[in-house]
């Protein structure tokens, strides 16, 4: 049986994929407890889902967010819609546009550009966040992305494959939006994917005692076995 995170290598380059299928797991999003302060870490994470966390496959930094760890782009826990779509002009990896959402709706997880999202999605997600740039749009990837350009960083992501699995994607070092864009196109087979952030990225699994703590996050994606 295949682990939920496995090593792959591209282009010379090492990865580490987490799979979640919706027909097994459940995904969910969070950023701040009960009084609004953000938990910024995976152990705190931890402590917030207390006896939860048997039942979490693993979890992932997901999204751009301000200075206190808040998110500065749409972004939906649980149900509840906590920050509007934000489709500013402005500077950084949110701002290249197009930039995208990544969201579940009636066990269905899709990624869409922010103004695709804005057209196509009438109801409120149960989970939502958006983040920049879209790495590939219908295949194509990001026109702004360079085939390999000289800003490295330990960078994350996530991307939807044609059995509607969402793979969450970080790197095990430095490396360019290019090479993590082909990733998901040439060997992951997604049509759709978006970045999450670089430089901060962390992953948990529990499975294999994996705890990074890089740098303080923001938002964070956790994907849950479904109760059986």
């Amino acid at each position: 049986v295949r682990p939920i995170c496995d090593n792959e290598s591209f282009e010379g380059d090492d990865f580490t994929v987490c799979t979640a299928d919706p027909k097994q797991d459940r995904i969910a999003m969070f950023d701040a407890d009960h009084d609004g302060v953000p938990y910024r870490s995976f152990p705190e994470l931890e402590r917030a889902l207390a006896s939860r966390t048997s039942k979490l496959r693993f979890a992932m930094n997901a999204g751009m967010f301000d200075e206190s760890g808040l998110p500065i782009g749409y972004y939906v826990e649980h149900g509840e819609r906590l920050q509007t779509l934000n489709r500013a002009a402005g500077p950084g990896n949110f701002h290249l546009l197009p930039n995208g959402v990544f969201f579940g709706q009636g066990g269905r997880w899709r990624i869409l550009t922010s103004d695709g999202f804005a057209e196509q999605v009438t109801a409120r997600p149960d989970f939502a966040t958006q983040s920049g740039p879209m790495l590939l749009i219908d295949g194509q990837l990001h026109p702004k992305i360079a085939q390999n350009g000289t800003s490295l960083h330990v960078r994350n992501a996530v991307g939807v494959d044609p059995r509607g699995q969402a793979l969450f994607v970080i790197s095990n070092g430095p490396v360019s939006f290019g090479r993590l864009a082909r990733l998901f196109r040439d060997k992951l087979q997604c049509r759709n994917a978006l970045y999450l952030d670089g430089s901060v990225s962390g992953l948990w699994y529990p499975e294999a005692g994996r705890m990074d703590r890089r740098a303080p996050l923001g938002p964070m994606v956790a994907v849950f076995a479904k109760n059986r």
